[in-house]
């Protein structure tokens, strides 16, 4: 019952958006729409020709002089907005961000096995995070973890580009690659 009650508000929040028919309380409108002589006509006749066409009247500029009305189906009009809306959202990307992780003494065969995972997620476009993590006293090595990040930007070079240069956070030294366009 209690979700009933939320739908039921919800349509009723959408429907407050716009004024229609007789909540309209402008005494003259402008009258537009398909099928309608557009013109300056008073409130009452203005509800008549929707009425004759079986439509609604819905204000559509109230702050204009006289407010702008037009002769539509109200109900088609949110049901083809909504679908825009929904379209509108389906089309937004996500951004998908995948990490790697580095040590400042990451061995070759181990940088070789991460780069070819980093190709991938570039490749699937997703964005790379690359960084290297220092441990303890590790910290001394912050040029052999900026040569390591830079030497992965260099060999990705093709399928991504670099957005973010290495940058020391803390313990962590992170870039950021971005796939390039196809």
């Amino acid at each position: 019952m209690r979700r009933n009650r939320k739908n039921y508000s919800r349509r009723q929040s959408q429907e407050d958006q716009h004024k229609i028919n007789s909540k309209i309380r402008a005494q003259e409108v402008r009258v537009v729409g398909d099928n309608v002589e557009v013109g300056v006509y008073p409130i009452k006749k203005a509800l008549e020709i929707a009425d004759d066409q079986g439509l609604d009247l819905v204000e559509i500029s109230p702050n204009a002089n006289p407010p702008v009305c037009k002769v539509m189906d109200y109900k088609k009009f949110l049901y083809e907005q909504k679908k825009r809306e929904k379209a509108l959202k389906a089309k937004a990307s996500k951004v998908v961000v995948k990490e790697i992780r580095f040590g400042p003494n990451t061995d070759d065969h181990d940088y070789e096995f991460k780069k070819k995972h980093a190709e991938k997620f570039l490749k699937d476009g997703a964005k790379l995070k690359a960084f290297v993590f220092f441990k303890g006293r590790s910290i001394v090595f912050k040029e052999q973890g900026q040569i390591l990040l830079l030497r992965l930007a260099q060999d990705l070079e093709e399928v991504g580009k670099v957005e973010q240069m290495p940058r020391l956070e803390g313990k962590r030294m992170t870039m950021f690659i971005a796939p390039k366009k196809k």
